[in-house]
């Protein structure tokens, strides 16, 4: 997209957490997401890190003046069923999600992480 003078690209949400192990658990061990990279500008601070899986990025974010707990993000997805039988698969206590099918023809998946952030997993119908 572009109006003749800038083009608009890519979106990274910023989604605030409060506790590392538990952010590993939902975000790598439950969803499957890889670290790219973390960064803490002195031990005992918070941490600020990029996480991804496929083309789809996050910035997790300990820092209060980032943003706000409770945030909410649509992720276009493929093979939806593949992913609901991924996390019916793992043993996450804490959530098991079902796909359900919307007015406005697409079928989501809703998670919700440990710090009140909902990812929105969603496919054409």
């Amino acid at each position: 997209m572009s109006n003749g003078s800038f083009a608009l690209k890519s979106v990274t949400p910023i989604l605030r957490i409060f506790d590392e192990t538990k952010a590993r658990a939902f975000y790598v061990d439950y969803l499957g997401f890889q670290i790219d990279w973390e960064h803490q500008f002195e031990e005992n601070l918070p941490l600020y890190m990029q996480i991804s899986l496929g083309t789809c990025t996050l910035h997790l974010s300990e820092h209060h003046g980032d943003c706000c707990p409770g945030a909410a993000v649509r992720i276009e997805a493929e093979n939806l069923a593949a992913l609901h039988a991924e996390l019916e698969a793992k043993d996450y206590k804490y959530a098991r999600p079902g796909i359900e099918a919307t007015p406005w023809d697409t079928r989501e998946l809703s998670v919700t992480d440990p710090f009140g952030n909902r990812l929105i997993f969603f496919e054409a119908a």
